[in-house]
């Protein structure tokens, strides 16, 4: 009798629908580390440019080379971080066709103030 019971109450609670599991679910970060200097920021993403330098077999010499990098912004960081910001950013799951990475910290405030 219990067990009748009990399948009868399963049947009659319906599960409740949940809310987007994206918003729920933490994003992992993992792969590379990277700093930047903010170029463009919009609202929800960033763009940061990076410095490098390659090695020119040919000339033997070394160039400087610029990558561009979108991130994604935390919730937490959305009105902290301004163009001209030194940030760090770490690789993580492709979240959409150009946003492959993850602003984890602010390294160093920009001089300049915006008005």
């Amino acid at each position: 009798m219990a067990i009748k019971e009990l399948k009868e109450k399963q049947k009659s609670e319906k599960p409740q629908p949940e809310l987007s599991s994206a918003k729920k679910r933490p994003i992992s970060t993992r792969g590379q580390i990277f700093k930047g200097r903010v170029i463009r920021k919009f609202p929800n993403r960033i763009t940061i440019e990076l410095e490098r330098t390659v090695y020119i077999p040919k000339f033997e010499r070394y160039t400087k080379r610029k990558t561009r990098i979108h991130a994604r912004l935390p919730d937490e960081l959305i009105h902290e971080v301004h163009e001209g910001d030194l940030v760090k950013v770490q690789e993580c799951r492709p979240l959409s066709k150009i946003i492959h990475f993850m602003t984890i910290e602010i390294v160093k405030k920009s001089q300049e103030k915006k008005i």
